[in-house]
């Protein structure tokens, strides 16, 4: 109980939330060449420093520590970190972070990483903290805006990993031939044979609405449909639904045309939304609503055809994209693999992120004991209920440094036990 209540005196003692705000100040001060703006600075780089070191004084043995904590995590946060320290008995060794709608919102943050999510990283990645970049997006996007994020220096330090496409590659520069990993290309030749069916034909043989509502993802193996519309809106929604509709008959007829075996290519759609309708509750939704779903059950799909299917996935992300991609390669495959070159043996981990992709990281995380997981309070219903079970690390859109501060203060806290 010492050190509940160590925290208690520091929080109630103390003002910690004006030291949070001189902290935050001098941290995302811009660099701005003016001699009144740097007295500024330094007049509050001064006041941080002696309110930091009234708290020094007053720990003489866990000052440094307690200080570093008050500057940078609230009240509620250090302690979810002491209560996690105290369940776990250790702290986290590498991030794992999902970025739309994680790191960035459309609807909280402009689209863009905040810069004191972007600085809070930076301070982990200095303190030696591997950071595993987790998406769905294409792996030239993700390298864009992290370099112009995080800067060309820690993207290329070679302890940053990129898992692109949902886990078809992982880009880790600074490690040699490991580097890029292309996990595709362990696919079998069949189910690769699929994917380069179904892309060739995705927008040359699309309706004109979806070839004017939609573009290709330019991704180097899943074929995923974005809308021409901002994402979230009533329109996108509408195009999506459609271009799911599409990929499913699409992708079914593919799948005929590449099986030995003689099958109707006239049934393929119908055996396609009966097979993934049967697996996903949000496609059933979408084909109910278009008047698509057939009457079939799983059970008069061929057997042959199950067998491809069951190796390939159709993801729906309600009015944001519709997308096909294999169950053999998906974020886990990716996290594994970015551990592996990033020399992680002994993962305790936290995992960002707000979908289905996401959450079968936080599953495969929380059955091998090796992390946390933390979610927006707008992901998919699923990923909530993990979070909420496990650590209840729940953030409000936007504020990905919500879960960072509590980890910030969890990994000071373990090296004073």
């Amino acid at each position: 109980m010492e050190r509940y209540d160590q925290l208690y005196r520091l929080y109630d003692e103390f003002d910690t939330e004006t030291l949070r705000a001189y902290q935050e100040f001098t941290d995302l001060f811009p660099a701005i060449d003016s001699r009144v703006a740097l007295e500024h600075w330094q007049n509050a780089s001064d006041e941080l420093e002696t309110r930091k070191d009234a708290i020094r004084g007053s720990f003489r043995a866990t000052g440094e520590t307690f200080a570093d904590i008050a500057a940078h995590a609230t009240r509620d946060q250090a302690f979810a970190a002491l209560d996690l320290l105290n369940k776990y008995d250790r702290g986290v060794n590498v991030f794992v972070l999902d970025v739309d709608e994680t790191l960035r919102s459309a609807g909280g943050t402009d689209n863009e990483i905040p810069r004191e999510t972007l600085h809070l990283l930076t301070e982990f990645h200095e303190a030696g903290m591997p950071i595993v970049v987790c998406t769905g997006q294409t792996l030239e996007n993700v390298k864009g805006f992290m370099i112009q994020g995080l800067g060309n220096e820690i993207v290329h330090s070679g302890t940053l990993s990129i898992v692109y496409e949902a886990g078809t590659g992982v880009f880790t520069p600074g490690h040699g031939s490991a580097t890029k990993q292309l996990l595709y290309e362990d696919l079998a030749p069949e189910i690769r044979n699929v994917f380069d069916r179904v892309r060739s034909r995705i927008l040359p043989d699309a309706p004109e609405d979806i070839r004017r509502g939609c573009h290709l993802q330019g991704n180097e193996f899943n074929v995923t449909l974005k809308p021409n519309f901002e994402t979230g809106s009533r329109e996108a929604k509408e195009i999506i639904d459609h271009a799911l509709c599409y990929q499913l008959d699409l992708l079914g007829e593919a799948v005929v045309e590449e099986l030995d075996e003689p099958h109707d290519p006239e049934r393929a759609g119908e055996w396609t939304r009966a097979f993934y309708a049967a697996q996903d509750p949000e496609i059933r939704g979408v084909l109910e609503t278009r008047g698509g779903l057939p009457e079939l059950d799983t059970d008069d799909v061929p057997a042959g055809v199950v067998d491809v299917f069951e190796r390939i996935d159709v993801a729906y992300y309600e009015a944001d994209a519709a997308e096909i991609g294999s169950l053999e390669l998906n974020k886990v495959v990716g996290v594994e693999g970015a551990f592996d070159v990033l020399g992680i043996d002994d993962p305790f981990a936290l995992v960002m992120g707000d979908s289905k992709s996401d959450l079968r990281v936080m599953e495969w995380i929380a059955e091998e004991d090796a992390g946390l997981a933390a979610a927006p309070e707008h992901a998919s219903r699923d990923v909530l209920d993990h979070v909420l079970d496990t650590d209840e690390l729940v953030f409000d859109r936007g504020k990905a440094t919500e879960p960072l501060r509590t980890v910030y203060a969890l990994n000071r806290l373990a090296d004073i036990r």
